[in-house]
C-alpha cells in the first residue's frame, strides 16, 4: 500500500477491465505489450505467460489487421486453457473494423485519436488547412466552427458501432494520444504540442460521452519525458475544469533500452506518480516485455505509489561510518527483502541516521567502531550491538514486534 501521508492520488472513476478494476483506490496497475506475431498463437501465448509470471496485470496485444483481431479468440482460449486470466487489450490503429471485432473478444481496446476514424486528415494524407479555417480554442472548450464540427460529426458516426459493441460485451476503451501521431486537424490548430495532445483526446472523450459511454482510460505518450509530463498535467487540469475523472495510463513511448530506457521512463512516469497522477503504467523498453515489469514496480515503489516489496534506505557512508555498511546492506536485504511494505533504514552514523529515517519501521544505525544501535521507529531499543551479530539482532527485533513473516 502507498503511504497516505506521503502520496495523495488524483481520484479517478473506476473502470472495470475484465475482473481487474482500474482507477479509484485500486492499486496502480502494471501492463506491458507483446512483440510477437499475433497470428502465431503459440509464441504469443508463451510470451504472455512470461509477462504474467513476471507480474504483468494487463496484457496489450498488437492488432494490426482483421486476421490478428480474429486470432485474439485463439490466444484468449489457449491462455484460459493454461489457467491464465489476465485481461487482454487490443492495440488498434487506423481501421475501426479491427477495433469493433476486437471489442467483442477482449476486455479493452486501445485506439489512437490521431489516426482512428479520420485517417484522411493525417499529417501526410490531406491538404494542409490554415488554423483560421478551424479557429483556435483552448483544449477541452467548445468551438462553433462549422468545418470542425462537420469533421467531428463524421468521427462520431464512425465510432458509434464500436461503442455499441463495447456496451454489449463490457469492453473498455483507452483513448491514447501519441505526440508523434496527431491528426492534421489538431496539428493545424495546436501544432505538435502537449496542448494538441490534450485536445485530440478531449475530442474523442466528448464523442464517447455523447453516446453515454464512460468506460474510458486516457493516455498522453511521448518519447520526450518533458512533453509527456506536461501533457498529462494539462490533461488533469482540463478534466478538472470539465468535471471529468477518467483513469490515466502513463508511459514514455520509445524510451529505448538498458539504462537509458529505464532512466527516461523513471523520470516521466515517476514525476507524474509523485504528483498523484496515474492509474496504470507501461515501461516501454526495446527488450523482451517481461523485462519491463520489474522496472515498473521499481518506479511505483520509488514514487511511493505502490509498495510491493521491502524498502531499504541507506546512506552512501563517509569517514564517520565505523562499520562495514555495504556488507550490512547486502545481508539485511538478503534476510529481510521479502517483508512487503516494510521500510528499513541502514545508516552510517548518528549525524543523519535518526533524522533521515523518519518514516522507517526499523533502523540499523552506526554507533561507534564496529558497533550498531537498532531502532524501532524513532526509538533506539538495542544500543552498541556488535556488528558481527547486529543483523541477527535486527531480525530478532522485527520478530519481537510481530512484524516478521517467514519467506
Amino acid at each position: 500500500m502507498a503511504n497516505p501521508l506521503l502520496y495523495s492520488r488524483f481520484q479517478t472513476r473506476v473502470v472495470n477491465i475484465g475482473d481487474l478494476p482500474l482507477g479509484g483506490n485500486y492499486p496502480v496497475r502494471v501492463q506491458s505489450m507483446t512483440n510477437t506475431n499475433t497470428l502465431d498463437t503459440e509464441s504469443t501465448v508463451n510470451q504472455i505467460i512470461r509477462m504474467i509470471n513476471a507480474g504483468c496485470e494487463y496484457v496489450r496485444i498488437s492488432t494490426p489487421g482483421l486476421k490478428e483481431a480474429e486470432n485474439l479468440r485463439n490466444i484468449k482460449k489457449e491462455l484460459s486453457r493454461r489457467g491464465y486470466k489476465a485481461p487482454l487489450i487490443a492495440d488498434v490503429h487506423f481501421n475501426p473494423k479491427i477495433a469493433e471485432l476486437a471489442a467483442a473478444i477482449v476486455e479493452k481496446v486501445r485506439i489512437n485519436p490521431g489516426n482512428y476514424a479520420d485517417r484522411k486528415t493525417g499529417r501526410d494524407e490531406a491538404p494542409r488547412m490554415k488554423g483560421a479555417e478551424y479557429g483556435i480554442r483552448e483544449a477541452g472548450c467548445e468551438i462553433q466552427d462549422a468545418r470542425y464540427q462537420k469533421d467531428l460529426e463524421q468521427v462520431a458516426e464512425r465510432i458509434r458501432p464500436l461503442i455499441r459493441i463495447c456496451k454489449e460485451h463490457g469492453a473498455a476503451i483507452r483513448i491514447g494520444s501519441n505526440h508523434g501521431s496527431l491528426s492534421r486537424r489538431i496539428l493545424d490548430r495546436f501544432g505538435d504540442t502537449p496542448e494538441g495532445m490534450v485536445a485530440s483526446v478531449m475530442e474523442f472523450v466528448h464523442v464517447f460521452e455523447g453516446y453515454g459511454f464512460h468506460d474510458l482510460v486516457l493516455a498522453m505518450k511521448a518519447s520526450n519525458p518533458k512533453v509527456m509530463i506536461r501533457a498529462n498535467r494539462l490533461l488533469v487540469e482540463t478534466m478538472k475544469k470539465n468535471g471529468m475523472n477518467y483513469p490515466l495510463h502513463l508511459g514514455v513511448t520509445e524510451a529505448g533500452s538498458g539504462e537509458d530506457g529505464r532512466l527516461r521512463s523513471a523520470v516521466g512516469i515517476g514525476s507524474l506518480l509523485a504528483d498523484g497522477i496515474g492509474d496504470t503504467i507501461r515501461v516501454s523498453l526495446t527488450e523482451n516485455p517481461e523485462f519491463e515489469i520489474p522496472v515498473a514496480y521499481g518506479i511505483l515503489q520509488a514514487a511511493g505509489a505502490r509498495i510491493s516489496r521491502t524498502e531499504f534506505i541507506s546512506c552512501p557512508s563517509c569517514s564517520r561510518t565505523l562499520f562495514n555498511i555495504q556488507e550490512a546492506v547486502k545481508n539485511i536485504k538478503a534476510r529481510a527483502g521479502h517483508l512487503r511494505g516494510m521500510k528499513i533504514a541502514i545508516m552510517g552514523c548518528i549525524v543523519n541516521g535518526p533524522g533521515e529515517m523518519t518514516d522507517a519501521h526499523y533502523g540499523y544505525i552506526g554507533a561507534g567502531k564496529g558497533k550498531v544501535t537498532l531502532y524501532k521507529g524513532q526509538e533506539p531499543v538495542k544500543k552498541n550491538v556488535d556488528e558481527s551479530v547486529a543483523v541477527d539482532e535486527l531480525i530478532n527485533l522485527i520478530r519481537e514486534h510481530g512484524d516478521w513473516i517467514d519467506p
